[in-house]
């Protein structure tokens, strides 16, 4: 490229790299291990503490761990600097989660930025502090949430109302009542912005709270065109359950199908009830609603959700007895219900598709149905968008299309398929399409999928073949037209013409199954039908297809006058072929003899018995065991008709086991099948949900409420509570200095900051913190909306809280974290001890695969190794060791295993692995293949590593030794402390991960640990000099580390040990398994004086329940056993 002038297009792309960064912060990425960093946050010009911040942001955008710069960072979060407070509050809010404790140290300043003049520092300091997830200071943010919620900025009562969830996931119920009141403030916002975030922290909250909406359901209505867009979508949801749980359902709607049609006039109580019924039947009619029943069930999913309401319902006709017209409004003169969907109205042309959807679902519940048309152009505009909205779209378009076809008929265009949808969307449109076809439109419609059916993909091919069955279906009159299709398909010579995939495949035995259900709707009518399909059998090779037609052949064997005649040459054809037919077929055809026996008569039906006969015969030693197991249960329950004298001869000496089984036999292959009602097998859920999207009931999904559940007198506790609305209206004047008090009215004394307007620096913060006689948290606050709270946490939180603390703590070493007070209390009883260097102690165990008597002189240890695989992280590595210990020299020596024994002799036994074929086994012990040992000479010895994925099998790997051409049985004793790798951890990180893994992750065993009692003796003989707890922490931990491949996380005592008492000795491990990632948590705790044997108490926290079992085991087993004696 522009070889002429010497530039290539890798240069090329370094200079519009260079230029697109020019005047960016993108070259904080390029140096990830930049040690200018802490020299830059401690210095005294805000711009380099602005390149340190961004550089720390810049790592955490990249996933690193940069919380060791902690403390430094807290220090500046005094500073004066707006740009610095931002990247340090940013940085705080990242990490108060995962480091709470220390961001508490910081909450002072929290507070103070609280009264700052500017309220974008007053929104950082709340939402910050609401990301410190602690207990103990809920009651301080609970207080902060109140004041600013009547802040003057709607940025900083926006931010209060985001907090609220915050304060909620702690599950303080004290704080409900608080948060409710809270919630009810905000909502009587007069900012279109605070109002939507209300409506998000009420729908968290306190969902069911529906009367703290009525105080202000109408100016809620009012305000809700100028929210923001994704608290438009919470708000339409709420204000439709108030709605529904004020006022009850409309009459008008399609949810007016609930109302019985058997009221009586005492129920009615009103003469404009009287006509309900009336109307409700004009509106089905002029609607277009073609299934009641499916209206229904609509319906009812919407108030009591899919899995309650299919439970309750045990047959199809289900009678709503359970509402009553007083649970029904009119959508048009109820006001209340009218100003919902004329404010809803103007948001159906939002550009967020998720506000058309939610205002959608309103007027499809509330609106009467001759208004709901009014939702079909917006819906089809968003068919102009993704492929994941259009989806989504499609799925709830759907619903209402299956409920009311009309309203979209018109639009059938729309739903024709492009080259460009996905086979979902493809998939959506072809069920609408067949809901939607009428008389007009389903010649244009059948063009359509005439060329559908020969697409490429041959699944959308199939699906559209359905189509067709449903639209003959749903359309009586179009049902010869779709046959003649669908027959045609069938032809031998279209199953000729595909190339026999089993895609193509399918689109055969979809056609046949529309077919056969065209024909379940009138067989008289479609009788050439079965016979081109009886005709065309032969040419038929699909399995299922095979068996689809016999099912018709043998169910209406007795329609018209060619078939009875042609089902006795068909069953004999098909009895001939039983052996080499499939499973499917050959249960059909069984089957179908049943049914023409039941339905024969005279010289027919001794022709059909012993046709029956014989396939019964053929079927008892079919080597299929359900078609013997069928044949049997056939034979015995069609004894009657089977006997060789007939069933006529037999009718003087019927028993009442006969008749029992004629009875059964009869319904179960009668010629009329009486077939129930079918429930339809559908599951509807609110529009606009995810549940709707899934079809089933995704997490936090509610239904509507109960109509008319939420009463006057709800109502009228709800205003006369301790929260009037009246008392929260805020003005929204700009209010130079200061903040907010308890009463709502601006003090200024309660702000610390310098009136002079003196810019602090870091130097000047500090003297102002010292010289400060109060404390750094003021409780005054919290002892007014908490009265319950202990006087120990006080005390506690306090001495948290004090600026010793504060200071002592910013000194020290930014990853020590032990000397903070109140942390944690086992670090108060028991203190963290370093045992040394004990790798020189480790020595693992050695174990013998082959012994020489065994092996014609030929010695082979191995030993496992605390090293990683080099063949894949879930391969154990083994350490071999090859003696030859006779006197002639071995050749060709290398290990296979058992069951690829033959083919290594035939292959190349040094030829190197092959990872995915490795991968290729998942369940079965794996060896990689080993590298061959050419020669051995006497007395020589080899070693080599080995690579085994034991998959935690414990039992022996059997393998094979190839020597000299000969080869040798051994056994490989998996070792089930080295499946694991060590995983390095604090103790902090330790104590954690132990407290997320409780209960049945949690294992504990005993046994007794003497290893250590040698040592001690021979110590105590000399001159004492060793310390007693070190030797026992050193024994025990080259124990462990000699028998398991582990990390020693930390190894602790008490701090009151008596001297010769080692109870409370706690060594800590840490181990992760090789095949699942999993962390194995180990703790060792030590009980019993230092002289004696001890009580070890071993316990695991593991999620792999198996394997934590398994390796306790072991780990009991093993410090058992007595100490190796060299």
């Amino acid at each position: 490229m522009f070889t002429q002038f010497g530039t290539t297009a890798e240069n090329f792309s370094k200079a519009s790299n260079i230029m697109f960064r020019i005047g960016t912060d993108a070259h904080l990425y390029d140096d990830p291990d930049d040690v200018s960093i802490s020299p830059l946050l401690d210095s005294k010009f805000d711009s380099e503490k602005c390149e340190a911040l961004k550089r720390l942001l810049a790592l955490i955008a990249q996933g690193l761990d940069v919380s060791n710069y902690f403390p430094q960072v807290v220090k500046n979060v005094a500073s004066q600097s707006l740009e610095v407070k931002k990247l340090v509050y940013l940085y705080l809010l990242h990490y108060a989660e995962r480091r709470p404790n220390e961001a508490l140290l910081s909450i002072n300043i929290f507070q103070r930025d609280l009264g700052d003049q500017n309220p974008l520092v007053r929104a950082w300091a709340l939402r910050t502090m609401a990301g410190i997830r602690l207990h103990v200071i809920s009651p301080l943010v609970l207080v902060a949430v109140r004041k600013c919620a009547r802040d003057p900025s709607v940025y900083v009562r926006k931010c209060a109302a985001n907090a609220l969830p915050k304060l909620h996931d702690l599950r303080l119920e004290e704080n409900d009542t608080a948060i409710v009141e809270i919630i009810g403030i905000l909502l009587n916002d007069n900012s279109p912005g605070v109002v939507g975030a209300a409506a998000a922290a009420f729908a968290s909250t306190c969902p069911n709270n529906l009367p703290l909406i009525g105080r202000n359901y109408r100016r809620l209505c009012e305000i809700l065109p100028d929210v923001e867009e994704w608290g438009q979508i919470i708000l339409i949801g709420i204000l439709l359950r108030y709605v529904i749980a004020r006022y009850g359902l409309g009459k008008e709607s399609i949810m007016a199908s609930l109302c019985p049609e058997n009221i009586n006039d005492e129920k009615r109580g009103s003469d404009s009830d009287s006509n309900f019924l009336e109307i409700k039947r004009t509106y089905e009619m002029n609607s277009g609603i073609q299934d009641p029943e499916l209206l229904t069930m609509v319906s009812r999913s919407y108030l009591a959700g899919p899995d309650k309401y299919v439970s309750r319902s045990g047959t199809a006709d289900i009678i709503s007895s359970d509402y009553d017209s007083s649970q029904f409004t009119s959508s048009k003169s109820d006001d209340d219900v009218k100003i919902l969907l004329q404010c809803t109205s103007p948001l159906l042309w939002s550009r967020n598709s998720a506000v058309v959807l939610a205002a959608a679902g309103v007027h499809w519940i509330m609106g009467p149905m001759e208004d709901i048309a009014k939702i079909v152009k917006p819906l089809l505009f968003l068919l102009r968008s993704s492929n994941a909205a259009k989806y989504v779209v499609l799925c709830n378009i759907q619903v209402f299309a299956k409920v009311m076809p009309s309203l979209f008929a018109s639009n059938f265009e729309d739903f024709f398929i492009s080259s460009s949808d996905a086979y979902q969307v493809k998939a959506l449109k072809l069920e609408i399409l067949s809901f939607i076809a009428t008389d007009v439109s389903i010649s244009v419609i059948f063009q359509e999928f005439q060329d559908y059916v020969r697409d490429p993909d041959r699944r959308f091919a199939a699906d559209t073949v359905a189509a067709i069955g449903l639209c003959a279906k749903r359309n009586p009159q179009v049902a010869n037209t779709c046959l003649e299709g669908l027959l045609a398909l069938t032809s031998p010579k279209s199953i000729n013409s595909t190339s026999g995939s089993m895609d193509d495949d399918a689109v055969l035995i979809q056609a046949i199954t529309s077919i056969k259900d065209i024909i379940k709707q009138d067989p008289p009518a479609h009788d050439k039908a079965i016979i081109f399909l009886a005709r065309n059998l032969e040419a038929i090779k699909v399995p299922v297809a095979r068996a689809m037609i016999v099912w018709i052949v043998g169910e209406y064997n007795s329609v018209g006058n060619i078939i009875p005649k042609m089902v006795p040459i068909l069953l004999r054809f098909l009895a001939r072929g039983f052996p080499s037919e499939s499973i499917e077929t050959k249960h059909q055809i069984l089957n179908a003899a049943v049914k023409v026996v039941l339905g024969s008569k005279g010289e027919d039906f001794h022709t059909a018995k012993t046709i029956l006969n014989y396939v019964l015969e053929l079927a008892k030693f079919d080597s299929y065991y359900d078609v013997r197991d069928r044949a049997r249960v056939l034979r015995k329950l069609l004894s009657c008709y089977l006997s060789s004298s007939g069933l006529e001869e037999e009718a003087s000496q019927k028993t009442e086991n006969y008749e029992l089984q004629i009875l059964l036999a009869e319904h179960l292959f009668g010629e009329t099948i009486t077939s129930s009602t079918e429930m339809v097998n559908n599951r509807f859920y609110l529009p606009g949900s995810l549940s709707q999207i899934v079809l089933h009931a995704a997490p936090g999904y509610e239904p509507l409420p109960e109509p008319c559940s939420l009463t006057e007198s709800d109502m009228v506790e709800e205003v006369e509570g301790p929260t009037q609305a009246d008392s929260y209206e805020v003005d929204n004047s700009d209010v130079d200095s200061g903040s907010l008090n308890e009463e709502g009215s601006y003090d200024s004394e309660e702000s610390v900051t310098d009136s002079t307007g003196t810019d602090y620096t870091n130097e000047s913060a500090a003297s102002e913190v010292e010289n400060n006689t109060d404390p750094l948290i003021n409780l005054s606050d919290v002892g007014k909306s908490q009265k319950d709270v202990k006087a120990s946490e006080d005390n506690e939180l306090g001495e948290l809280m004090s600026k010793g603390a504060l200071e002592s703590w910013l000194d020290e070493n930014p990853s020590s974290s032990q000397n903070i007070p109140g942390v944690d209390n086992e670090s108060m009883s028991s203190a963290r001890i370093s045992i040394g260097d004990i790798s020189g102690r480790v020595k693992h165990k050695t174990y013998t695969l082959l012994d020489p008597a065994y092996g014609n002189g030929l010695r082979i240890v191995y030993t496992y190794s605390s090293k990683a695989s080099t063949i894949s992280p879930s391969f154990v590595s083994v350490d071999m060791s090859f003696e030859n210990c006779s006197s002639e020299p071995l050749s060709k020596l290398y290990l296979s295993d058992e069951d690829s024994a033959l083919s290594s002799e035939s292959s190349d036994q040094s030829s190197p692995p092959d990872e995915s074929s490795l991968q290729s086994q998942k369940d079965a012990p794996i060896l990689a293949p080993m590298e061959e040992i050419a020669t051995l000479e006497p007395g020589q010895t080899t070693k080599t590593v080995i690579h085994v994925r034991f998959h935690h099998h414990l039992l022996p790997v059997k393998l094979i030794l190839w020597c000299d051409g000969k080869k040798h049985s051994v056994k490989l004793r998996p070792d089930i402390g080295y499946f694991i790798k060590p995983l390095p951890m604090d103790v902090d990180v330790f104590s954690r991960k132990e407290s997320q893994l409780p209960g049945m992750f949690e294992y504990t065993r005993r046994c007794s640990f003497t290893d250590h009692l040698a040592e001690l003796t021979t110590d105590n003989d000399g001159d004492g000099s060793k310390d007693s707890f070190l030797i026992i922490c050193q024994s025990l931990a080259s124990k462990m580390l000699s028998n398991a491949n582990l990390y020693l996380v930390s190894v602790n005592m008490p701090v009151d040990a008596n001297l010769n008492d080692a109870s409370g000795l706690c060594l800590r491990f840490s181990g992760e398994i090789l095949s699942k990632t999993f962390p194995c948590l180990i703790s060792v705790t030590l009980e019993g004086k230092c002289f004696e044997p001890l009580s070890a108490s071993v316990k695991i926290n593991c999620e792999e329940t198996v394997f934590g079992l398994n390796m306790l085991n072991r780990i009991v087993n093993f410090l058992a056993e007595p100490p190796l004696t060299s």
